[in-house]
């Protein structure tokens, strides 16, 4: 492939042009200006530092660089002036409480307002255990993080579709009010909907529902549902061409991922992909094996999933969205080694099981870290006599954990969770989906 010279404070770097027509509007619209440059084999290029054009190369080459505040900096100034949305993408998605002020300030003053607004949303989530860190932003940024609205802590039971001729006043959907420590109402689902083993995640401040079955022999719903937080209404859209229920239904960039389920109670290896734009649904590469409500986790702009093989092994995978392939990253064995859950911090997976059978009360939890590859249990108790674990979501360094008597919310701080405070527990039991959502304020 043709190559180009480009020289940046004096380095040179070789560099194919179909990468940079691909993903800079600023080379592209060079590229075919016509104009002396666009034939040259060496162009020099001001207004960013060699540095920020090296983290971009390394993020276009597929590479996921653990980013220091300076390297972030030098990268927001390169993604600006070249307009790499890729670059800006995986900023994003590398948003944490240690760079969250540097991205929302240099986003702000470069102009990428999708990374400042990104940025901006995590400092009001992490905005209570700040103190007075926010004083380090200017008074018209902290006036901009104080117009957004908090994310609520949210679930909602599994339940089967209403019956024609009952209106079911329990088919609710609930938000924690963390100040008056009371779970409130925030809407009924629609009477034809079914939470009972479907699909269900959130995307862009909604919650979308795919899937689900009734009744003991699981006849499957073949109808999905969206909950658009910002208006307070349902719609209606497609459903998989594979109907499925017990998928594990997964948001990310604008797409939903349903994978696996069941069928007629065989269990599906089959991966589907709905793009909401569109509202269409493709299919993706196949699960490596068939298996229903298979715990997934996303973090970085990453994609895992967590599947379970006989002699007590559970094996990650990852979904590789660039090449639309399922690559194993870790295994490890454990006796019953039943992944009920998996959540993502950062660059650590976090998987929960509830067992063995003779304590069924203990949970045990073990972290695989992306960036050493490397497995570590996790000291201490993480469940009480209170119930067992089988929910857990993340929002900045804290995660909420949630059963009918307590919600139990703890803090990550080096490699473990250390409890941070009790709330009141979810008032129904069973099984639930907790997510979080960021409600209008009139509720």
């Amino acid at each position: 492939m043709a190559k180009v010279q480009i020289k940046v404070e004096g380095k040179l770097f070789a560099v194919e042009k179909t990468l940079l027509v691909k993903h800079s509007e600023y080379f592209r619209a060079l590229f075919d200006s016509g104009m002396r440059e666009s034939s040259q084999d060496e162009l020099q290029i001001r207004g960013f530092t060699a540095l920020g054009f090296l983290t971009m190369l390394r993020v276009l080459g597929g590479e996921r660089p653990i980013l220091n505040c300076e390297e972030i900096l030098q990268a927001i100034e390169c993604a600006a002036f070249l307009q790499v949305s890729t670059l800006t993408n995986y900023l994003m998605n590398s948003i944490n409480s240690d760079n969250c002020f540097v991205m929302f300030q240099a986003a702000a003053t470069y102009g990428l307002f999708d990374l400042s607004h990104a940025a901006a949303l995590y400092v009001q989530d992490i905005s209570s255990d700040l103190g007075d860190y926010l004083d380090c932003l200017t008074p018209e940024l902290v006036d901009y993080v104080e117009s957004l609205l908090p994310s609520s802590f949210v679930a909602v039971g599994q339940h089967t579709p209403a019956l024609d001729f009952l209106e079911d006043y329990s088919r609710t959907i609930c938000y924690l009010d963390e100040d008056a420590n009371t779970w409130k109402t925030l809407g009924c689902l629609p009477d034809s909907a079914s939470t009972f083993l479907a699909g269900v995640t959130t995307l862009d401040n909604k919650i979308y529902i795919v899937g689900g079955a009734r009744g003991a022999n699981k006849q499957i719903v073949d109808l999905s549902f969206c909950y658009d937080a910002d208006t307070d209404s349902w719609s209606q859209f497609s459903s998989p061409h594979q109907l499925r229920y017990d998928t594990s239904l997964i948001g990310h960039e604008g797409h939903l991922y349903a994978v696996g389920g069941e069928y007629e109670k065989i269990p599906l290896k089959s991966v589907e992909k709905y793009n909401v734009s569109s509202s269409t649904w493709t299919f993706a590469s196949d699960l490596p094996q068939p298996m229903a409500g298979a715990p997934c986790a996303k973090t970085m702009g990453r994609i895992f999933v967590c599947l379970w093989k006989p002699l007590d092994t559970t094996v990650i995978y990852e979904y590789e969205i660039r090449n639309d392939e399922w690559l194993p990253i870790a295994d490890f064995k454990r006796p019953q080694s039943y992944g009920h859950c998996m959540v993502a911090h950062r660059d650590d997976l976090y998987v929960m099981r509830n067992g063995p059978s003779d304590d069924f009360l203990r949970c045990i939890i073990e972290c695989f870290n992306l960036s050493t590859q490397q497995w570590t249990a996790l000291s201490g108790q993480y469940v009480n006599s209170k119930g067992a674990l089988f929910t857990s979501v993340v929002k900045g360094d804290t995660v909420f954990t949630l059963n009918r008597m307590i919600t139990l919310i703890y803090s990550i701080e080096d490699n473990k969770w250390k409890p941070k405070k009790e709330k009141a527990g979810f008032p129904k039991g069973g099984s639930l989906h907790t997510f979080f959502l960021r409600l209008p304020k009139n509720k």
